[in-house]
């Protein structure tokens, strides 16, 4: 595309450092433009009617989902991270729609039963490379989803795919050396074919997702906790970021019932983090004073990040939550019931291929064990926690009770 602003509804004026979709880098299959959408507005249209998104809703967050209708679902929780990429990229004149569309597809290659699921298939996977969400996510965009005639996958753009795999940050150092270990198998493949430039960090719009990421787990992780009296107001008074708001929504409104004191905790907190990444943003791009995007790529951290004292106030939220609610004895006890459903799930596949629906298992009793355990794990990932126990109930005479 050229750089011009007379096409479609979403060219409007960015930073010199974002995004622009007129000038994308394109797609892996062309594709004609669209007359009404950008690139990235399309790319985020297709990522919500994909079926890869619909499967989210009865995907776990950290409460399964049949326990209660109002607690954070994959798809509930994918959705408070797109507002709050949104408002980030918007408070730094970059482009929302990109931001919104990796916001929206970062939970993708998530299997049933939250990370539970994941650590199950990863350990049944190792033999043949192990299994990773991230990678899995791309897998699914660029092939797994099949809902086009002259592709596979969702075929988005190259800044979009960018996002997904890169939004943590680079995956390779400069020497072309995985920074965490090897890198997924899957992003390997496709990077050689495509290149997402693992070395170089993703864009500020990607980096706003991966954030929001973070604030709203941090966030509704505290209401879903609550909701479900595994936290209480009381021992969120002990921890430095809860307790300084609960002090003062406590001295404004000292009537105030526990519900409500819940809420105005959930979203104070959201508010604060979310100011604290806003000006922490634009401090660091004042000093790198980036020119381009090319400027972001290759600044050598971070752009959008919580400043000093909010990050450490973050990590200590995050490990009163990992102590007091996701390794609570009632979640551990659920998790471990979750984690044979899938152990089981995985052999029994693995052993017995037809037993998967028709599209999955042709021609697998003749594989070779790597293809066939890379399709199993394929099958299994895309599962929703029901359809999991579902299959569960089909398979054995006996399974373990998640309620």
């Amino acid at each position: 595309m050229t750089g011009s602003t007379d096409i479609g509804f979403g060219y409007r004026p960015r930073a010199v450092y974002a995004c622009d979709p007129a000038r994308t880098r394109g797609r892996f299959h062309p594709e004609p433009e669209s007359p009404t959408r950008t690139p990235f507005q399309r790319d985020r249209d297709r990522i919500i009617h994909s079926t890869a998104f619909r499967r989210l809703k009865h995907k776990t967050q950290v409460f399964i989902a049949h326990e209660g209708d109002h607690y954070r679902t994959r798809l509930t929780h994918s959705i408070e991270v797109a507002q709050i990429a949104r408002a980030l990229a918007r408070a730094l004149c970059c482009d929302e729609d990109l931001a919104e569309a990796v916001a929206l597809v970062h939970d993708f290659g998530h299997t049933p039963f939250g990370h539970t699921g994941e650590e199950a298939l990863n350990e049944k996977m190792a033999p043949w490379g192990g299994f990773d969400h991230n990678a899995q996510a791309l897998r699914v965009v660029t092939r797994l989803e099949r809902r086009y005639a002259e592709f596979d996958g969702l075929n988005l753009s190259w800044e979009t795919l960018e996002g997904l795999v890169k939004h943590n940050g680079p995956l390779e150092d400069g020497d072309g050396r995985g920074v965490d270990g090897p890198v997924p198998r899957a992003i390997r493949i496709y990077n050689e074919l495509h290149d997402l430039e693992l070395s170089r960090f993703a864009s500020l719009e990607a980096q706003c997702a991966a954030i929001a990421d973070d604030i709203a787990y941090n966030a509704h992780d505290i209401d879903d906790g609550l909701r479900a009296d595994l936290l209480t107001l009381d021992m969120l008074r002990e921890v430095e970021l809860p307790g300084r708001i609960l002090k003062v929504v406590g001295e404004r409104y000292p009537t105030l019932d526990a519900v409500r004191t819940g809420h105005e905790l959930m979203r104070r907190q959201i508010t604060a983090m979310v100011e604290d990444v806003i000006a922490t943003a634009r401090s660091n791009i004042d000093a790198l004073k980036p020119a381009s995007i090319d400027d972001i790529r290759d600044a050598g951290l971070t752009m959008v990040s919580f400043s000093g004292q909010m990050r450490t106030e973050e990590k200590a939220l995050k490990a009163f939550l990992y102590g007091n609610l996701y390794r609570h004895p009632s979640v551990l006890e659920v998790r471990r019931a979750a984690d044979q459903v899938v152990r089981d799930l995985f052999d029994a596949y693995f052993a017995e291929p037809r037993e998967m629906p028709e599209g999955w298992r042709e021609g697998l009793d003749r594989a070779e064990d790597r293809v066939k355990a890379r399709d199993v794990a394929d099958f299994l990932a895309g599962m929703t926690d029901t359809y999991a126990l579902k299959e569960h109930l089909r398979l054995f005479d006996r399974t373990p009770d998640l309620s």
